[in-house]
């Protein structure tokens, strides 16, 4: 009987429709964005570093296969990002003013890199 009833709880769990998500939590606010390589294409799983513009509390997400990237339930206030990937680096992005209920959207462009990498150097055609 309790495997019964244990198999039919888990059926239920599996097929229920899933519910959808609700509005944003009071006081909370969304960033959302892509990452864009030097040659302006979406730069996979890229990191986005993430902080209040007075320094506190940094963290890091990741882009998806496309760049694209969401922040969700942060507080109101100004935050300062930046991004990375494959050995390149976005300038920071200062003051990003995020407002309770609200979402605002952000691209980060990869500049800057000590070496730049071969994924970003455009080869010319060697004269014939």
């Amino acid at each position: 009987m309790r495997r019964t009833v244990l198999f039919l709880a888990i059926l239920w769990l599996a097929t229920a429709p899933s519910v959808p998500a609700g509005p944003q939590k009071k006081g909370t606010a969304t960033v959302s964005g892509v990452v864009l390589g030097p040659d302006d294409k979406p730069v996979p799983h890229a990191a986005v570093t993430y902080q209040s513009s007075g320094g506190n509390a940094p963290h890091a997400v990741h882009a998806d296969a496309y760049g694209r990237f969401t922040i969700t339930k942060l507080r109101a206030d100004n935050y300062d990002m930046r991004a990375s990937g494959k050995g390149v680096f976005s300038e920071w992005q200062k003051n990003i003013t995020v407002r309770s209920g609200g979402t605002k959207n952000v691209t980060l462009r990869l500049i800057y890199a000590r070496q730049v990498p071969n994924d970003y150097v455009k080869t010319k055609p060697k004269p014939q």
